[in-house]
């Protein structure tokens, strides 16, 4: 296997008197989709959000590409290539796509105006590098868009700017079922192209279809990280739910202390 490109290492995180996250190891291959699973409360929304420079990490290591690194914010995250479509995917309805791709980091030309035409060919080239042939053109209104375009017009935001890790988080959710396959398509496209995709989703089914590894989070503690291939439903559902199934997953005295 190669060099993981993102990797935490023994990552705690606290609030006050509650610590979330305890101990966590957590790898994203290049060209790979590691699911990050667990039931609500097990610390997934914590892990992504000190990915992202949201939140500091108490303590704990950091590696990009093998390198020891800090983040000390969302701009930190964000020079290295890590992006994150979040499940409200914090688009603007009122604006279309290309000004929603482009929202805070417009191309202007000499002249400090708008560089639309610029811009228009940046989304398109994105959203021909990653065969979308849904959206008719890109300069549709947001507004006008179905769940599923609206999900790739998200993703395809946080792709457009050379990212290399991007994170997901519940991009199927409350999505028809041709919706879902498309995202789900999209999903594998991304590691297909050499990124490093982590899809955080309660769905097992979309999981193992489309996942190369997973890790599963029980109340703030890493339960698993095991290939896709080699697991199956019912004992994600057990590592989830109770943080050990048979041979796999912590120790019964950890999960009784962590309940």
């Amino acid at each position: 296997m190669t060099e993981p490109l993102l990797e935490l290492r023994g990552v705690n995180k606290s609030f006050g008197a509650v610590q979330v996250l305890h101990d966590v190891n957590f790898k994203v291959y290049p060209g790979q989709v590691t699911a990050l699973v667990g039931d609500n409360g097990a610390g997934k929304s914590t892990l992504v959000k000190t990915i992202a420079g949201i939140y500091r990490a108490d303590s704990g290591e950091f590696f990009f590409e093998g390198k020891p690194v800090t983040i000390h914010g969302p701009k930190d995250a964000g020079a290295l290539g890590i992006e994150v479509v979040y499940q409200d995917l914090a688009l603007c309805d009122n604006l279309d796509i290309v000004q929603n791709m482009f929202l805070g980091r417009e191309a202007h030309t000499a002249g400090f105006l708008l560089d639309e035409l610029t811009m228009e060919d940046r989304a398109r080239q994105t959203l021909a590098s990653l065969s979308v042939r849904t959206v008719k053109s890109v300069r549709q209104s947001v507004s006008s868009l179905s769940g599923g375009q609206r999900q790739t017009v998200a993703i395809a935001k946080a792709v457009l700017w050379n990212s290399r890790v991007v994170l997901l988080d519940e991009p199927t959710a409350a999505l028809g079922v041709a919706q879902t396959r498309q995202v789900l398509d999209l999903v594998r496209r991304l590691a297909d192209n050499g990124l490093g995709v982590v899809l955080i989703s309660h769905n097992m089914v979309d999981v193992l279809e489309v996942s190369d590894r997973i890790t599963a989070l029980f109340l703030g503690r890493v339960a698993a990280d095991i290939k896709a291939s080699e697991t199956n439903h019912s004992q994600i559902v057990e590592l989830i739910t109770a943080g050990r199934s048979g041979d796999i997953g912590i120790s019964a005295a950890t999960a009784d202390q962590s309940a």
